[in-house]
């Protein structure tokens, strides 16, 4: 086992322990980290009654009801996002791609908003927001994979066109669904939603992701050979054995499965699969083997502390969780560009 791995993943769970109990301390209401343990020890324990209940029971509502679950989602979408922008990249063989880039998030977004003003989907119930968000974010993913390809090949340049005409496109849709609809607090769920946002995470609605995120989380890192074997290009990768095109489709579901139910319940938050995973690459190299428990890990964390300041900034209001990331990716991104110098010529 990699020295390296162990030391970055250890230090990355105790640094997630850390902050997740840091922002469960922020808030309005202070709490103690001795406070918030024992409150959670007392949930999840076998015995309950051995730990001495000296808290409020204002504190406990404030803790477990409210501070604790948003925390816990925040983790699984940075999580989340940080695993399927890594795959997204080996798929595409590039480090500047991203479910946001590539229209995925606006594919999702599109299949949301039709829930909440539209209604669709209805008969699924409280499903019904996450079919819908799986449903467009696949649909964008496929649009663009089969627009960026020429002669068999995805080009970057057209890569990251198909990523932006299909995103404006979905967003239009979305737009025009906000602009028909006659439900203002239908509109103003969907805007805030739009911007990224945990605040509605509770108990019942953090199941799903958590599932969806470890099946997802444990086919990438079973098939990590097939994600470095992608890096080589295609012809590499046929000859040592890969059936690309099911492979391909495969990586295509697995992405849009965990985007689309992130997405909806966190709203469109962006460029976390575009950051993490090329600061995990500088940290532990291009093994797959290591880039996604590590990516996860580290995204986790971004995002932990991403919604704790979104959350303080500007108390006792608060700020879309998509802001935050915006500001940190929109300068990497930019960055990223500048310090690998893409053309987007006939090369690329």
């Amino acid at each position: 086992m990699n020295k390296k791995f162990i030391f970055f993943a250890i230090t990355l769970v105790l640094v997630l322990i850390a902050s997740m109990t840091l922002a469960i301390m922020i808030g309005s209401v202070s709490i103690t980290p001795l406070h918030v343990w024992k409150v959670i020890l007392s949930k999840i324990s076998i015995f309950p009654n051995s730990i001495e209940a000296d808290w409020s029971r204002s504190q406990e509502i404030i803790i477990w009801q409210i501070r604790v679950p948003r925390v816990l989602l925040a983790a699984i979408v940075g999580a989340g996002l940080a695993i399927a922008g890594a795959a997204v990249q080996a798929l595409v063989r590039n480090s500047i791609a991203d479910p946001y880039v590539l229209g995925i998030s606006s594919g999702a977004t599109v299949g949301a908003t039709a829930v909440i003003i539209l209604g669709a989907f209805s008969f699924l119930g409280i499903y019904a927001l996450s079919v819908a968000a799986f449903l467009g974010s696949f649909i964008a993913m496929v649009m663009v994979f089969l627009l960026s390809r020429v002669g068999g090949r995805i080009s970057i340049f057209r890569l990251l066109l198909a990523g932006m005409a299909v995103s404006f496109i979905l967003s239009a849709t979305s737009n025009f669904m906000l602009m028909m609809s006659k439900e203002e607090g239908g509109i103003k769920a969907v805007m805030y939603w739009m911007l990224g946002s945990l605040a509605g995470a509770k108990w019942s609605n953090i199941l799903i992701p958590v599932i969806i995120f470890l099946i997802v989380f444990v086919l990438l890192w079973l098939h990590y050979r097939h994600l470095n074997l992608l890096l080589l290009g295609e012809e590499a990768a046929v000859t040592l054995g890969v059936n690309l095109q099911q492979f391909r489709i495969q990586l295509i579901l697995l992405v849009s499965l965990l985007t689309g139910v992130l997405v909806a319940v966190s709203g469109a938050i962006g460029f976390v699969g575009l950051i993490i995973p090329h600061i995990v690459r500088l940290l532990v190299g291009s093994n797959y083997k290591y880039v996604i428990p590590i990516s996860a890990l580290l995204g986790a964390v971004f995002l932990v502390w991403a919604d704790a300041i979104a959350r303080v900034l500007i108390a006792p209001e608060e700020m879309p969780i998509g802001i935050i990331t915006a500001f940190c990716g929109g300068p990497f991104f930019i960055w990223l560009l500048r310090r690998n110098n893409y053309s987007f010529g006939e090369g690329d």
